[in-house]
Order: C-alpha cells, then sequence, then structure tokens
C-alpha cells in the first residue's frame, strides 16, 4: 500500500511544477498510512515557501443514494460513527450506503454494499459526480451514485454484517422531509446532503 501511495504522489508532483517534495516520513501504517510530507511550494508571487502536512492516505469508495421517483422517497441508513460521537454528539448518523472499493469496481461494489446495508437489490446505478471529502489532509475520494428502487426490490432486513461491526438500521423517508433534516442539523454527513440535493434537483422535483 505505501508503494503504491508512493507512485500516486510522484505522479501528481510531476503535473505541477511548483511544487517540489523534499522529505516523506510515515507515521503510521496501522489502519491506513499517515504520512508527513515536506514539499517546497511556489507562491503566486515566484517565492518559495517551505511547507509540511500530515497526510492521510485512505482508500477510495463509494456511496450510492436509492430513490423513488413515484413516491418521492429514498433510502438512508443509520448507524454509529466513532468520530462523531467524540465531537459530543450522539453518534448515529442517517447517511447513504457506502463503502470503500478495495480495488473492486465502484459500481460493482456498491450493488453488494446496498444489499449488504439496505437489503434492497439494485438492477442498475448512475454515476452522477465524483467528490474529495477532507481534500486538505485526506487523499480519499468518493464516487457517488443514484439508483431507482421500488419495495419489490427488497430481498432481506439488511442491517450489515456483524463481522465487520456493522449494526445498521434503513430508514425510508421523503425527499422532503430528508431535506428538512439537513436544514435542522438532523442529517450531516457531507455525502449524503450532497446526493439528497442532487436528488432534490435532477430526479424527485415536485
Amino acid at each position: 500500500m505505501f508503494a503504491r501511495h508512493h507512485l500516486i504522489r510522484s505522479a501528481s508532483v510531476a503535473r505541477n511544477d511548483r511544487i517540489r517534495v523534499t522529505h516523506v516520513e510515515q507515521l503510521s501504517a496501522n489502519w491506513n498510512t499517515l504520512e508527513k510530507v515536506s514539499f517546497d511550494y511556489v507562491r503566486a508571487n515566484g517565492e518559495m515557501q517551505p511547507l509540511a502536512r500530515e497526510i492521510y492516505h485512505v482508500d477510495d469508495g463509494a456511496t450510492v443514494l436509492l430513490y423513488d421517483a413515484a413516491r418521492r422517497t429514498v433510502i438512508l441508513v443509520q448507524q454509529f460513527r466513532l468520530p462523531a460521537y467524540l465531537r459530543g454528539a450522539p453518534g448515529y448518523l442517517l447517511e447513504t450506503p457506502a463503502g470503500f472499493l478495495d480495488g473492486a469496481d465502484p459500481e460493482a461494489r456498491m450493488k453488494q454494499e446496498v444489499e449488504e446495508e439496505t437489503g434492497y437489490r439494485i438492477a442498475s446505478m448512475q454515476k452522477v459526480f465524483e467528490a474529495l471529502m477532507v481534500p486538505g489532509c485526506v487523499t480519499h475520494a468518493v464516487h457517488c451514485f443514484v439508483a431507482p428502487y421500488t419495495p419489490q426490490d427488497k430481498v432481506s432486513d439488511g442491517g450489515g454484517l456483524v463481522s465487520e461491526g456493522e449494526d445498521i438500521e434503513v430508514v425510508e423517508l421523503s425527499i422532503d422531509d430528508a431535506l428538512s433534516m439537513i436544514g435542522r442539523g438532523e442529517i450531516t454527513d457531507g455525502k449524503t446532503i450532497m446526493l439528497l440535493q442532487y436528488a432534490a434537483l435532477n430526479l424527485l422535483q415536485n
């Protein structure tokens, strides 16, 4: 994994003559790779400034919003997120189903993840955008999809995999209720907010 990240970093530097990486120190390689990267940066006025950043290399992921255009509903999942809890919140977030790619094709990965988490078997989905979630310090990008569903597509209760510590509740909401929950601060996950707003503008208009 470290070698792959090194290649990605070198390719990025080659595309930008204003950046020269001078030193890379690996701080951790427990779950993902955390590095301290020192580099020389040429500012817009031509002056060179030495800088350093801690960069967390996280595998890319994918997510999908399930929507029923006829009933103007969406499927979200609720699960415990430790970072949200450590910020002082209860820690249970409403989100679109998501997962790390682990080298798989994003659409194929999401079809598997959706069925595990929600119990819905989806025939097709459409990629609508790709997003860098925390570009200042994390390399992770998310492939974002939308997919139509009907009640007949449900083949199991979902809930995720116990072996991965998942304890997921499947939640069906109207798009209007979901948008109102964003405004009240009850939906705070970034990828979910973006996909709900995309659906409201493009898929589930009144």
